[in-house]
């Protein structure tokens, strides 16, 4: 059996947060590892100092585990990890990067490591480094993403590794649930369905875009970058998709330069960068984060 996932985080549901830059703050992170989850605050490209205030922030809005998302290739990255072995937080997720130089360090205080990683390849990689859980991402996911489904992907990581397996990409309800833990995770990692959340600070704009979304909405730009990111469709997107036809990089780049902070602090949803993974279908309201996970753990056992 590998490890229970509530056991090792200190957690009562098996459910992790995503850790979506702009809007993974610490409002957010204390609203579900209040409801019983994992709550995590995003590093994204903020400098270390912003993260420690917002882990400041979180500790006065909660007494339950949180964790810190860190991109790894952010500028900030490494100040960023040494601030996060000074405060001690209780788990760290990680992408774009392999994590392998600091796992040592984290285990050292305790400190949990678990990696989002898009491939069997990458998953075996870092359980050989020393992280103590996976979160298998699909490409039903929003923000960047990985060419594998998550249908396919969890059992392909599940039948890899001995580590535990946190599914996500696409879960939105109690059915997604039932669905990554008959795939074989131990875990869910979800994103979009917390954006729609009472505690989550977004732009109201931003918030409504999400829940008018349907099936077909959430779009995927920047292949030709190699960078592939899904966000909501909107006048920006069909720009993007023009751009791309020409394999104009400089002017992809330019056109999405903090087209995420528009989206998340103004409110831009035409020109701003809404992300959300294709579960922004299922998202119907707006609701406490507290209910949003009894409600996605109904029925489901685990």
């Amino acid at each position: 059996m590998k490890a229970n996932i509530c056991e090792l985080l200190g957690i009562e549901y098996p459910l992790i947060q995503g850790g979506m830059a702009w809007v993974a703050t610490a409002e957010l992170a204390a609203g579900v590892s209040n409801g019983g989850g994992l709550g995590l605050i995003a590093a994204g490209n903020a400098p270390a100092d912003y993260v420690k205030e917002q882990i400041k922030k979180a500790r006065e809005l909660t007494d339950k585990p949180f964790g810190v998302n860190v991109m790894l290739l952010s500028p900030f990255a490494e100040d960023v990890i040494k601030m996060l072995l000074e405060e001690k937080v209780d788990v760290i997720t990680t992408g774009a990067g392999n994590p392998a130089k600091y796992i040592p360090a984290f285990k050292e205080i305790g400190t949990k490591v678990i990696p989002v990683i898009p491939s069997v390849a990458i998953a075996l990689k870092v359980q050989k480094s020393g992280a103590d859980a996976v979160v298998a991402e699909g490409c039903e996911a929003g923000g960047h993403i990985g060419e594998l489904t998550t249908m396919t992907l969890i059992p392909m990581i599940s039948d890899a590794v001995e580590i535990p397996v946190i599914a996500a990409g696409g879960i939105a309800d109690s059915r997604g649930v039932k669905a990554a833990f008959a795939l074989g995770a131990q875990g869910v990692q979800v994103g979009t369905r917390f954006i729609c959340s009472d505690e989550c600070t977004v732009h109201q704009n931003y918030k409504d875009m999400v829940v008018a979304a349907k099936d077909r909405d959430a779009v995927v730009t920047g292949r030709f970058t190699g960078h592939p990111v899904r966000t909501l469709k909107n006048k920006a997107t069909r720009m993007m998709d023009k751009i791309e036809k020409e394999g104009d990089v400089a002017a992809f780049e330019k056109l999405g330069a903090g087209a995420l902070r528009a989206a998340v602090v103004d409110g831009d949803t035409q020109m701003g960068s809404v992300m959300a993974g294709q579960s922004a279908g299922l998202v119907k309201d707006i609701k406490p984060c507290a209910q949003i996970i009894q409600e996605l753990f109904e029925g489901v056992t685990y």
